[in-house]
């Protein structure tokens, strides 16, 4: 089984977007990146609410530590973003905005509290030459998955 094809990029604040890059890595046993902000987000939530809750409307792209991976040797890239203000994170915009995965198939997942708003929708915007398919949304109460763990291993397991 050919394993150099598929690629987790993710970013993850709260760490639940981690855990599921991380599943699906041991589960598949492909490669993975973690994409993080030359300037890490301060550690108190409330403060980031405050500095990033115009986002959505923004469409902040801060600067991301350089990135240092050949995305020609990957047809399919598996996306993980965290769930802000409705849509992706910022760091999330700003990778793929740097990046050019046209003819890359994506399958992005979504951390997120209760409601993904426009998630995959600005995802399928920023990569219009990608085929985006088998999108999963991953709710959390705090650090607990209220999706079923079955759901996500079924989802995992159709990759």
């Amino acid at each position: 089984m050919e394993n150099t094809k598929k690629l987790v990029v993710y970013f993850t604040y709260t760490n639940n977007t981690k855990k599921i890059a991380e599943k699906i890595k041991a589960k598949l046993n492909c490669d993975i990146l973690e994409i993080k902000p030359v300037k890490p987000y301060d550690t108190d939530y409330d403060t980031v609410v405050r500095l990033e809750q115009n986002n959505e409307t923004a469409k902040k792209t801060p600067d991301i530590q350089s990135i240092n991976v050949d995305f020609s040797k990957y047809d399919e890239i598996i996306l993980g973003t965290p769930v802000w203000w409705y849509t992706i994170a910022p760091v999330i915009r700003t990778f793929l905005k740097q990046n050019d995965l046209s003819g890359k198939k994506i399958v992005p997942f979504a951390t997120n509290g209760g409601w993904i708003g426009r998630t995959f929708q600005e995802i399928k915007e920023l990569c219009p030459n990608s085929n985006i398919e088998n999108e999963m949304n991953i709710v959390f109460e705090g650090s607990d998955m209220q999706t079923p763990e079955k759901e996500v291993e079924n989802w995992i397991n159709s990759l």
